[in-house]
């Protein structure tokens, strides 16, 4: 008999979007075009703001998914 498929809780699942929508702006702004978002982000290191929230958001979004795996391990 095949386990039932795994789900990512929701939670874990915005985190990880949230993350990936953070990581749009650093590169545009790592690669000199943030001045198109905002006249603020013209400096290419403005792009490591959105680059730490985005590690930050992404390490955030590890947590439910590593306890969720933990609680179905402990439940078999």
């Amino acid at each position: 008999m095949s386990p039932a498929p795994r789900r990512m809780p929701l939670s874990a699942l915005v985190l990880f979007v949230l993350a990936a929508l953070c990581l749009l702006p650093a590169l545009l702004c790592f690669a000199g075009e943030g001045a198109r978002l905002h006249p603020a982000l013209s400096d290419p290191m403005a792009g490591l703001a959105f680059l730490v929230s985005a590690i930050a958001l992404a390490g955030s979004g590890a947590f439910p998914l590593v306890l969720a795996r933990l609680a179905q391990r402990d439940g078999e």
